[in-house]
């Protein structure tokens, strides 16, 4: 007897709530708001981001499963770097040749220097040599008119300033290659230089490879879906895993002209979830399309044009998302209500609880 009463007091709340159920649906359907609120189907959705290689390479294993909940800066997925690496080390070596050109090019710059302060030692010298040798020369000229002086000496003094003289010529012929001489080490300096500083961004850059070689989440999320598996060989952009950003959540629905003509961005709206009716979910509207969905390619009459629907997203706040950030999930079916009427009042059913 004890169990036919029970029996029966379970058959009567599930009938009150269904009874409940039926009258919310009757109040809550599109048909049956009161003014200024307007609602509509849609689903809930998120921006979703493909972790994708940024250079070619081999899946060397994936950290991360499907559903797994990840963290900004999170290492997800790891490319094989063997190649990378053998590419850093001759890069290294190259940087070393390198500097050590750069030691080898400002040594042949002071070896050229000091030959050139020898060739103007030299050309000093040898100046000097010509002035005594034209002073020779003028006063064996002088002699030579008393005929005091034979003319063989005369001749050889004669001789001895023309050597003079070839000798300062090239003296500073010497100077003069001296200077190229030192141009020529200065360029290999700058040369050297140069090669150093591509050595380093060569390397700079095989370690941004490497470091780009683990695959990290963006930002907070939940994997969707494997795209590729350890072992395969992907080329630059080729997609590792699909990633759903859960900061980023909201609801896309659909209203028609009369209606979508009255949403103003940021207007209130609350969602109503099919898998948790009792919770209602506060958003505002971010966007409206202006361009109808569902429309016929031309529109010539009014009956026609009432058939347009307009897309509306209503985005969940972030605040909000990031505290139940690990029971947020994508696809789940609603409606959505939106408020027309700033004035509006929200329908009892719809003013809580709100998720807060």
């Amino acid at each position: 007897m004890t169990g036919s009463k029970t029996g029966w007091l379970l058959a009567g709340v599930a009938a009150c709530l269904a009874i409940g159920g039926y009258f919310a649906w009757q109040v809550l359907k599109p048909g049956g708001l009161p003014e200024g609120i307007a609602g509509g189907n849609g689903r809930i959705e998120a921006v979703e981001i493909d972790i994708s290689t940024r250079v070619s390479g081999r899946i060397k294993e994936i950290l991360a499963s499907e559903g797994d909940f990840v963290t900004v800066g999170q290492v997800i997925a790891q490319m094989d770097t063997e190649q990378l690496q053998a590419q850093r080390s001759e890069a290294e070596a190259g940087l070393q040749r390198a500097v050590i050109a750069i030691d080898t090019a400002r040594s042949l710059v002071t070896q050229r220097e000091a030959e050139r302060e020898t060739a103007q030692a030299i050309i000093a010298q040898r100046e000097a040599e010509l002035d005594a040798a034209r002073r020779k020369l003028h006063r064996s000229e002088q002699l030579s008119e008393r005929g005091n002086v034979s003319e063989q000496v005369l001749d050889d003094d004669r001789a001895r300033a023309q050597g003079a003289t070839a000798a300062v010529g090239a003296a500073k012929a010497q100077l003069a290659a001296s200077e190229a001489a030192i141009s020529s080490a200065r360029s290999q300096v700058v040369s050297a230089e140069a090669s150093t500083v591509a050595a380093r961004a060569t390397v700079r850059r095989i370690d941004a490879d490497i470091d780009d070689s683990a695959l990290k989440a963006p930002r907070d999320g939940r994997v969707q879906y494997r795209v590729a598996q350890p072992g395969e060989v992907l080329s630059a952009g080729g997609r590792v895993l699909n990633l759903v950003d859960l900061s980023d959540v909201y609801m896309t629905f659909f209203l028609p002209t009369a209606q979508a003509g009255r949403v103003a961005i940021g207007s209130e709206v609350r969602l109503v979830l099919d898998a948790a009716a009792s919770y209602v979910i506060p958003a505002t509207v971010s966007f409206v399309a202006d361009v109808a969905q569902f429309t016929p390619k031309t529109v010539e009459t009014v009956e026609e044009r009432q058939k347009l629907m307009f897309r509306v997203k209503a985005r969940i706040a972030p605040e909000l998302l990031r505290k139940y950030i690990q029971r947020v999930k994508t696809g789940l079916p609603g409606m959505a209500y939106v408020r027309l009427d700033p004035q509006a009042q929200w329908p009892a059913l719809l003013q809580g609880p709100l998720a807060q």
